[in-house]
């Protein structure tokens, strides 16, 4: 986050060979921000790019790296606080929260423009986000949320569904607000939605798991904590993360400095 900057490095060495100011004006009050932190930084798929989110400013820089004595920039407006992502299924489009304006940017990486602005609640949090094919509207990118229990799903499918593109299609209800990342993986039929940073202890220590073939029958939860036997302290559970082979997701339990923590593997078959 600091110094307010982005830095290219040769990818073999990590040298560091052009560094970027990120200071610039606001996208919405068109004011000067002196300490803008990068956020969220991917790779084009598309061209030879770097996508940067500025998080204050509210732009997202499109930078070409195929020369960078002579660097080109594509400055997209989107919305202040910008912070984490994640691709749709076919890697065109960035979609991306804004989450104190609480939008959703959707970025088309291969035109290099906005796409959309969507508006969600409260305070979107998707780590990179989840894709998986709604029964009911087709291929969808979810969000949890810091601020509240929803779990929003998006249509990502333009060309299919074009009535569904870029607008929510689906809410669900989850444990809780204090969500930091959702998952989900091709060959799995669950959505499982951490809440790290709920008051509540059983909720921080604990995770819901959707079936993504029939949503609307809510989540399950499992105790993820409670299976660490870790004993006394926080205990809060976050990020899931799947194998390669899609059967296993992977739960870091976050403990205390002088207290034990925990990895807890679950068959996401059972």
């Amino acid at each position: 986050y600091w110094p307010p900057q982005y830095t290219i490095m040769d990818g073999l060495t990590l040298e560091p060979l052009k560094v970027v100011s990120t200071r610039g004006m606001t996208v919405d009050t068109q004011e000067f921000h002196p300490e803008p932190r990068v956020a969220a930084i991917v790779a084009s798929h598309q061209h030879p790019e770097f996508i940067v989110n500025v998080k204050e400013t509210g732009q997202i820089l499109l930078v070409n790296y195929e020369d960078i004595n002579n660097l080109k920039t594509t400055t997209i407006g989107a919305a202040r606080f910008l912070h984490d992502g994640g691709w749709d299924v076919t890697k065109r489009y960035f979609l991306t929260a804004a989450n104190q304006s609480n939008k959703v940017a959707v970025v088309d990486s291969k035109e290099q423009k906005l796409t959309a602005l969507i508006d969600v609640d409260k305070i979107p949090h998707p780590g990179r986000g989840a894709n998986f094919v709604d029964p009911q509207y087709g291929p969808v990118w979810a969000t949890s949320a810091l601020g509240n229990e929803k779990i929003t799903l998006i249509g990502t499918d333009p060309e299919k569904h074009a009535d569904q593109a870029w607008k929510v299609v689906r809410v669900l209800k989850g444990q809780g607000g204090g969500s930091l990342f959702v998952k989900t993986h091709p060959k799995s039929n669950h959505l499982y939605v951490d809440t790290t940073l709920n008051p509540d202890p059983a909720i921080s220590q604990s995770v819901a798991v959707f079936d993504i073939n029939d949503l609307e029958a809510g989540y399950k939860v499992l105790p993820i904590a409670e299976w660490a036997k870790l004993g006394e302290g926080p205990k809060r559970v976050v990020q899931p993360e799947f194998n390669a082979g899609g059967h296993e997701v992977w739960f870091s339990v976050w403990n205390g400095k002088d207290q034990r923590s925990a990895l807890v593997v679950v068959d996401d078959r059972l």
